[in-house]
């Protein structure tokens, strides 16, 4: 799939306007738990209402370049996607055109069909998470991190340790996904074959009364598909709530933590509430 990805050359330029784009992003989502904190511990804390109202409004301006940042992105890796899936689907076209007799014979005409359809959509959709993710969640978890050291180095220990069960839970779901999506893939083909013969043969299917047979064909097609669909997105609706359960058993952990040791004076009393928006931010975007 990787060499698929050659075909970006022409859209060099609204790659890197993406990568920028969501770079900025990504600074401005962690630059504003910092001003919040600031707020908190400075503004709230000595009663400066003027320090309030100026962090507040340095907020909402930076608030504003990330969305508008976000936004651009989205734009520009959906186009850069799209164009992607329009270059690939007329290779593939032009490619199966000059097939021989033979390879038509070994990959079939529903397999064909799948990967000008079905294939190329899922290449967009991949190529739009990836430039959308892949710059702006290593940076998020890295700087997630530097933030809650700079708060607090021992809650950070608890951020550092969840990690690897995040990694975990999302390797052991997946592990368990990826054959099921190849399943899918044949599944698909066979629908697409069932339904091709139907309507190319609907004539001979008539003439020799075998319409109940073929709707029963279909049927079972379908559903089989279905069924295959139906076990992936049990699986992929478990990812969710696990991955709550594990931030909200983390931030948990850091209020206990954070609490015990501001009882015991090795910390400031809003160490732990600055150290949270950190928590969520590494959390979620492992």
């Amino acid at each position: 799939m990787i060499r698929l990805y050659r075909f970006l050359k022409p859209f060099t330029f609204s790659v890197i306007a993406v990568i920028l784009l969501v770079f900025i992003q990504t600074l401005a989502e962690l630059f504003l738990p910092t001003l919040m904190a600031g707020i908190v511990d400075i503004g709230i804390v000595n009663g400066d209402t003027s320090y309030i109202i100026n962090i507040g409004g340095l907020m909402l301006l930076i608030a504003a370049i990330g969305t508008s940042c976000a936004i651009l992105a989205s734009y520009l890796a959906a186009r850069t996607a799209v164009g992607l899936g329009q270059t690939l689907r007329g290779r593939i076209f032009f490619r199966t055109e000059s097939f021989s007799l033979q390879e038509f014979d070994r990959f079939g005409t529903a397999t064909l069909i799948t990967r000008t359809t079905n294939d190329i959509n899922q290449m967009q959709m991949v190529t739009f998470v990836i430039m959308r993710l892949m710059v702006s969640a290593p940076l998020m978890c890295i700087g997630g991190i530097i933030m809650a050291l700079a708060q607090d180095r021992t809650l950070t220990l608890v951020i550092l340790a969840v990690m690897p069960v995040i990694v975990l839970v999302v390797g052991a779901i997946i592990s368990r996904a990826v054959p099921l999506f190849r399943l899918m893939q044949k599944k698909i083909d066979g629908l697409n074959l069932v339904l091709r013969e139907g309507l190319t043969g609907i004539r001979i299917i008539r003439a020799f009364n075998r319409v109940e047979d073929e709707r029963e064909r279909f049927n079972q097609a379908n559903t089989d598909l279905m069924e295959n669909a139906v076990k992936i997105n049990k699986l992929m609706a478990a990812l969710m709530p696990t991955m709550m359960l594990v931030m909200n058993l983390t931030l948990i952990a850091i209020i206990w933590l954070g609490s015990i040791r501001v009882d015991h004076g090795n910390t400031a009393w809003l160490s732990p509430t600055d150290c949270l928006p950190s928590a969520m931010l590494t959390s979620s975007w492992l």
